[in-house]
């Protein structure tokens, strides 16, 4: 796994991996445009007990962040390098663009991911 320490100012949201894998798979499958395939999801985070994940979203989420099941850290503002902390890696790793997810969009994927789960628990 790649260690990339790029420059950032995001906050980072962290999820149960089970609702987390679903929602990355809900947002790398969901949007294409006119040229194909668009990533609508930024770096994620995992720990090495593979419980949770987390997306770096823009700074400024966690002020209202409000996902039931989730927390949302804020950052410093400092821009302070990302590297991922001892025990963790990288899901997906940052890009040259460094792009973070958009709450909005990993919003809605979480709420799509807990439905699904649901149903799935539901039905054995």
């Amino acid at each position: 796994m790649k260690n990339l320490e790029p420059r950032s100012e995001c906050d980072l949201v962290t999820v149960p991996a089970r609702q987390g894998l679903e929602a990355v798979d809900i947002l790398r499958r969901g949007a294409v445009d006119a040229v194909g395939p668009v990533m609508t999801v930024g770096p994620v985070l995992h720990d090495d007990a593979c419980d949770t994940l987390g997306f770096l979203v823009p700074p400024g989420t966690a002020d209202a962040w409000d996902v039931p099941g989730s927390t949302c850290t804020q950052s410093d503002g400092r821009g302070a390098v990302l590297a991922p902390p001892e025990g963790a890696g990288w899901l997906l790793p940052p890009g040259e663009t460094d792009l973070a997810t958009d709450p909005t969009v990993l919003r809605a994927a979480l709420d799509e991911a807990a439905r699904l789960i649901e149903a799935a628990d539901n039905c054995r």
